[in-house]
């Protein structure tokens, strides 16, 4: 069992490690400005948008969403776990890293994930062994035979057979010294409802092990050699096993999703190893469940380019349509300007012809035909267009209808370029003039920036008293480097002045500057900067990874690697520029709006009252001016 690392020993090996140097073994870097940048190699692109700060010794892609610290570099690299990683990076140094002694908790915690990740390892080998060898296994090589399943497609993906036994796994495991109880815990055995013992939960299975990047055993899916019910069966969740966090075939596909740039989401366990069979190897299915986020996360470090592979039936549309949202969220997320451009890496929907799921296509037609089907899927929006009008048709009544099921998605674009496109084709599809989509869409939006609603990004929406310079800045779109709205020009340049300038943090506190700012995201940003002290360089990538939100790490990365120069003479004047204003705005808008109610109601005392009140504000903000110009 690995021993725990000691914190001193992790904060040596990040004092001694060059993220620059260990970056740049895989990725080729230019100098820019005081950071350094570079195709990125989680994904693919034309333009480099993969930046390596060695100041704050962080790595961020605006592109593909992915970042950390040096440890989370070779960890997604090289599909490390953090124990190996830091032993290869203390080699490397020269630190030397003794074992700390884990305490009884920490013992239990990860010993059971060990032992689960350990009895799924033998689990894996049994089901094997079961299939390749002996009488019992010879109907399940007989039925992947008839699939087409060759025997090297066996071998890679370690399939196996659970035999029509209720309890050989379980003697196979009780006489290797493990526990029922522990073996429960991986959800291979259920306990019989008389409790006088337990069962397999596999019986007469093709067994598909799911292994993850890192290459561990985690759960199993098993499907039936006919056409009894249930088809198939998966592991429960377990501390080791999440089926909305893991996409089977994810071991073999990373690498040629990288190398490629996409990646091919399947249901179906026969539908992908029928793909790769056929070459096609940046291929992934779901485990029994729909796509979630955290899948769409996980393809990120992988691929830019995605596409949705389902059969032609209901249920195949009905699975399509059902993941749309969480693409959509999730590439909103990551990629705000480029998910809505077509001709960009996103997200592609490729609804097989009748009759046909993967498995069936590419045996049929060949894996060039799939190709070319897959290179003519349309995007999110086209889909939702053509399904649309399928649905209603194209009478007046069906116009009605296709428009307001699609004006909430187009109102959500937030590039207008993209957006003036998708009217256009809706209006050539409906013939319906585009002046009359706009004009709905453009409602939708101004509604939504009041209320707000389900796809347009929250942090696009400004809440708090503005001045007219401020509203036009935003409407100018005054975006960081990750293509982001989040608050004015002023607030970013607070809160990257508390990133990269931290000894001005007990100033920030003493004149209350967080609750000045408008923006929620960069209000957020700064509470956590407060809550962390970012004092050292890789107090930023912590910062980073104890927010679990695209944008805002682009937002934070943005910032952190900005070019600014501070001292505490510029910050201090930032500060007492940001403090008048901003409470000249909001205490002293909120104020004359109660003087002119009281006035209107002819209430001389409130208003005298009210006076007063602005008299004193006028004074108290005269005294902090001074006192700030004093320290400057």
């Amino acid at each position: 069992m690995a021993g725990f690392i000691p914190e001193d020993k992790i904060s040596e090996i990040k004092n001694a490690a060059d993220i620059v140097d260990i970056v740049s073994e895989a990725v080729l870097l230019k100098k820019t400005g005081k950071n350094f940048s570079g195709l990125c190699p989680f994904h693919t692109e034309k333009t480099p948008s993969f930046t390596v700060s060695p100041d704050k010794q962080i790595f961020y892609c605006f592109g593909c969403g992915s970042g950390g610290n040096v440890f989370s570099f070779l960890m997604k690299q090289e599909g490390l776990s953090f124990p190996e990683t830091a032993r290869r990076l203390a080699k490397r140094y020269g630190i030397d890293l003794p074992i700390k002694r884990l305490s009884p908790d920490q013992k239990k915690k990860i010993g059971e994930r060990e032992s689960l990740l350990d009895i799924n390892r033998r689990a894996m080998d049994f089901f094997y062994q079961a299939l390749c060898r002996g009488k019992a296994g010879q109907a399940a090589r007989s039925y992947l035979e008839r699939r087409g399943v060759s025997q090297k497609t066996i071998d890679d993906f370690k399939l196996g057979y659970a035999s029509d036994s209720w309890d050989r796994l379980l003697k196979y495991l009780t006489n290797q010294q493990i526990s029922p109880a522990v073996i429960e815990k991986s959800g291979l055995i259920l306990p019989r409802k008389n409790k006088s013992g337990y069962y397999d939960r596999f019986r007469n299975r093709i067994v598909f092990p799911i292994i993850d990047t890192n290459m561990q055993v985690i759960g199993f899916g098993g499907r039936v050699l006919d056409d009894s019910l249930p088809k198939y069966l998966n592991s429960p969740e377990t501390p080791v096993y999440n089926k909305g966090r893991s996409l089977y075939g994810i071991q073999q596909a990373k690498d040629k999703c990288r190398s490629t740039g996409t990646v091919y989401i399947v249901e179906g366990y026969l539908d992908l190893l029928a793909l790769y069979q056929h070459g096609i190897e940046n291929c992934v299915a779901t485990l029994g469940t729909a796509l979630t986020s955290d899948h769409v996360r996980l393809l990120t470090r992988y691929a830019g380019r995605m596409v949705l592979v389902y059969d032609s039936d209901e249920a195949g549309i009905r699975s399509a349509q059902r993941c749309i949202s969480t693409f959509w969220r999730e590439h909103i997320d990551f990629r705000r300007q480029d998910v809505f451009s077509e001709d960009k890496a996103d997200t592609h929907i490729l609804v097989l012809p009748a009759g046909h799921d993967p498995d069936s296509f590419v045996f049929e037609h060949g894996p060039e035909a799939f190709m070319e089907a897959a290179s003519n899927s349309p995007g999110i929006i086209t889909f939702l267009m053509n399904r649309a009008v399928d649905k209603h048709g194209l009478s007046t009544e069906g116009k009605i209808h296709i428009i307001s099921e699609l004006q909430q998605s187009l109102a959500a674009i937030n590039d207008r370029v993209a957006q003036a496109l998708y009217v256009k084709q809706l209006s050539e599809k409906i013939g319906i003039a585009e002046s009359t989509i706009l004009e709905r869409i453009r409602s939708i939006s101004t509604k939504s920036s009041k209320i707000g609603y389900p796809g347009l990004p929250t942090n696009t929406l400004r809440s708090g008293l503005q001045t007219r310079d401020e509203k036009n800045t935003v409407l100018a779109a005054d975006k960081g480097p990750a293509g982001i709205l989040a608050g004015n020009r002023v607030e970013r340049q607070i809160i990257a002045m508390m990133i990269q300038f931290p000894d001005i943090l007990p100033d920030i506190i003493k004149y209350n500057v967080l609750k000045l700012l408008s923006d929620d995201t960069l209000k957020g940003i700064g509470e956590s900067i407060l809550d962390f002290n970012p004092t050292s360089a890789d107090q930023v990538s912590e910062l980073m990874s104890g927010i679990d939100d695209g944008p805002t790490h682009a937002l934070i990365a943005s910032l952190a690697m900005g070019n600014e120069s501070w001292n505490r003479k510029g910050c201090l004047r930032l500060i007492g520029k940001f403090v008048e204003s901003g409470r000249k705005l909001r205490d002293g808008g909120l104020l004359e709006s109660q003087i002119k109610d009281a006035e209107k109601r002819n209430d001389h005392k409130l208003l005298l009252k009210l006076l007063s009140k602005k008299q004193k504000m006028a004074e108290n903000s005269e005294k902090q001016k001074m006192a700030l110009l004093n320290e400057v």
